[in-house]
C-alpha cells in the first residue's frame, strides 16, 4: 500500500472526531437519530476546519446498515464500500473543476433514478461557489424539490458567492476555526499514534501557523518529519516554513522604535541570507507588534518563552499604545506595496529606512530634545542665550499627528478635522465641517452628518484614500483599531454646491480657493 498523507490517514471517521464544532456535530447527529434529516445541507468556513470530512460522515451515516447513536458504523458493507470510493450511491464533485451547466443537467438526469446499493443517493458538491450562474440555475429546481432518494451536501468557504435562491434552499452549518488548544490535543494524539516526538513549543507554533485549519496543522507536522527525524522542537518548524527567528523579529521592532537604522537594517540582511521569505518576515513583524500591543493592553500573551516575554515586554513599557496601532498600520501598508513589487528586497530595505527616520513618530514616550542653533556671542546672557536657541529652532511641518484618546470621541474627533485643514487636505476638511463623531461600539466610530452630505461631499468621502485616512486618524486617537461608518439621516441628493457657494466656504473657513475652469 502507498505512503498516505497525515491528513487523509487521520481523517475523522464518525462526529465525535471533528475537532472543534460541537454545534453541528451534535444538531447532524440528532437529526440522524430522529429520522429528520434535510434534503440539503450547506456546509460553510474557512480551509480544513471539517467542512468535507463532516460531510462524508454524515453520507455514511444516513446510509449505514447498523448507525451508531447517529455515527456510521464503519463496518457494514455499505461504510466500507464508502470508505473505499467505490460506493457509485455518494458522489463527491469538486465544483472548482465541473462548473458548467452539462455538470449540473448530468446530475439531475440522475438523480430520477434509485440508489443502486444505497438508501440514499448523495452529492457532495465541493467548493460550490465556484459554479457558473447558469449552473446554479440548473441546480435550483433539484434543489427545491428533490426525490426523496436524493441528498445534496454543499461545502463552501465564500457562502456570499452564492445567489440568494441557492442558500434559501439549504440548512446552513458554519464551520468554526479551530482553536489552538483543540489543534494542540489532536496533534498529540497524531504524534503518540505517529511515534512522532513533537516539544511543547513546536505544537504551539504549528497550532499558530495553522491559523484554525487542522488540515494545515497535519501538513506542517508531516513536513517537520520528511526528514526522516521524528524529533521535533520549535526551532525546527520555524526553520522549514521560513519563519525568522523571533530574536532576529525583535532587534528589528527595537531598532525601528530606538530610530537605530543600522540594527534594523543589519538584522533585516541576517534574515534574507539565512534564506527567509521576505513576506514572512514583514508578516512576523506585523504580529510581533500587534503582540506588543494585546500586552500592552491586556498584560498577557501566549506563545512566547520568559526570555521573548521580557523582550515584549521591554518595549511595551517604552511605547505608547497609539504609536504602536500607527506602526502596525505602516507595516501593513509596506505589506501592500511588497506585493507589487519586482524589488521586493529594495522596497523592504527602503521602508525600514523610513520607519527609522521619520520624526513626526515618537516611538518612545521619552521626549526628542529639538536641536538648537548655536549661539554665536560668548557675552551674551544665559537669558539671552535661551531666547535666541528658541527663536532660531525650525520650525516643524505641520502634519497629522496621532491624538490621545484621554477624553472622549466628541472631543477629539474636531482636532482630527482642524488637523485636515491644516495638512493642507482641504477637501477632505470642508466635507466634515460641522460633522460630529461618537463611538458606537468597541470597533466602530460613527461620524454624523446633522445637514446630510452633497452628492459631491458623498463621492470625496467615499473614495478609498480618504475612508483610510479617517480609519487612521481615528484608530490613533483611539488607541486601537476602529472602523468608521457615516451616518446621515437624509439621503445624498443635495445639488453639488456653486462656485460662489464653495467661495464663501472657503472664506468663512480662511482657505485659499481657486477656480479652474
Amino acid at each position: 500500500m502507498g505512503y498516505t498523507a497525515l491528513y487523509r490517514k487521520f481523517r475523522p471517521m464518525t462526529f465525535e472526531e471533528v475537532v472543534g464544532q460541537e454545534h453541528i456535530t451534535r444538531t447532524l447527529k440528532n437529526q440522524i437519530i430522529a429520522n429528520r434529516v434535510g434534503h440539503a445541507y450547506l456546509f460553510n468556513g474557512s480551509r480544513g476546519t471539517g467542512k468535507t470530512s463532516s460531510a462524508k460522515i454524515l453520507a455514511r451515516a444516513i446510509n449505514c446498515l447498523n448507525p451508531q447513536d447517529g455515527n456510521p458504523c464503519n463496518e457494514c458493507e455499505i461504510c466500507k464500500a464508502a470508505l473505499a470510493g467505490s460506493l457509485t450511491d455518494i458522489v463527491e464533485m469538486d465544483a472548482a473543476s465541473n462548473n458548467s451547466v452539462e455538470d449540473i443537467r448530468a446530475i439531475r438526469e440522475e438523480v430520477n433514478f434509485l440508489p443502486t446499493k444505497a438508501k440514499y443517493r448523495v452529492y457532495i458538491i465541493d467548493e460550490v461557489h465556484m459554479l457558473s450562474t447558469g449552473a446554479f440555475n440548473a441546480l435550483l429546481k433539484t434543489l427545491e424539490e428533490p426525490p426523496e432518494h436524493v441528498k445534496f451536501i454543499l461545502a463552501t468557504t465564500e457562502p456570499q458567492k452564492l445567489p440568494a435562491t441557492i442558500l434559501s434552499r439549504c440548512q446552513r452549518f458554519d464551520f468554526k476555526r479551530i482553536s489552538n488548544e483543540n489543534i494542540i490535543k489532536r496533534l498529540e494524539v497524531v504524534c503518540k499514534e505517529s511515534n512522532i516526538q513533537a516539544t511543547e513549543g513546536a505544537l504551539n507554533v504549528i497550532a499558530a501557523l495553522s491559523e484554525g485549519a487542522m488540515r494545515d496543522a497535519l501538513s506542517i507536522l508531516e513536513r517537520c518529519v520528511q526528514d526522516g527525524e521524528n524529533n521535533i522542537d520549535e526551532e525546527k518548524v520555524k526553520d522549514l516554513v521560513g519563519i525568522p527567528k523571533t530574536t532576529f523579529i525583535n532587534k528589528i521592532i527595537e531598532g525601528i522604535i530606538n530610530y537605530d537604522v543600522d540594527t534594523a537594517l543589519m538584522t533585516v540582511d541576517k534574515v534574507l541570507q539565512e534564506g527567509k521569505d521576505i513576506d514572512n518576515l514583514l508578516l512576523e513583524m506585523i504580529k510581533y507588534v500587534k503582540d506588543i500591543l494585546v500586552y500592552k493592553v491586556t498584560g498577557k500573551l501566549n506563545l512566547y518563552n520568559n526570555n521573548e516575554m521580557q523582550n515584549i515586554k521591554k518595549i511595551a513599557d517604552s511605547s505608547k499604545k497609539e504609536i504602536l496601532v500607527k506602526l502596525i498600520y505602516d507595516l501593513s501598508e509596506l505589506q501592500s506595496q511588497l506585493k507589487w513589487s519586482t524589488q521586493k528586497i529594495i522596497v523592504l530595505e527602503a521602508g525600514v529606512i523610513k520607519l527609522c527616520n521619520i520624526p513626526e513618530q515618537t516611538y518612545i514616550q521619552q521626549p526628542v530634545q529639538p536641536q538648537v542653533t548655536q549661539v554665536q556671542t560668548a557675552q551674551v546672557k544665559a537669558t539671552q542665550v535661551q531666547a535666541t536657541q528658541v527663536k532660531n529652532i525650525p520650525e516643524k511641518p505641520k502634519t497629522i499627528t496621532a491624538t490621545t484618546n484621554t477624553a472622549t470621541t466628541e472631543e477629539y474627533w474636531p482636532k482630527i478635522v482642524n488637523e485636515l485643514k491644516q495638512s493642507g487636505k482641504i477637501v477632505l476638511y470642508t466635507n466634515l465641517i460641522g460633522t460630529r463623531a461618537k463611538e458606537l461600539n468597541d470597533m466602530t466610530v460613527g461620524i454624523e452628518f446633522p445637514k446630510g452630505m452633497t452628492a459631491f461631499g458623498k463621492a470625496v468621502l467615499e473614495k478609498q484614500e480618504n475612508i483610510k485616512e479617517l480609519t487612521k486618524l481615528v484608530s490613533m486617537a483611539s488607541g486601537k483599531p476602529m472602523q468608521i461608518k457615516y451616518i446621515t439621516s437624509q439621503t445624498a441628493t443635495k445639488p453639488i454646491a456653486k462656485t460662489e457657494e464653495l467661495k464663501d466656504i472657503a472664506k468663512g473657513s480662511d482657505i485659499p480657493f481657486n477656480v479652474i475652469e
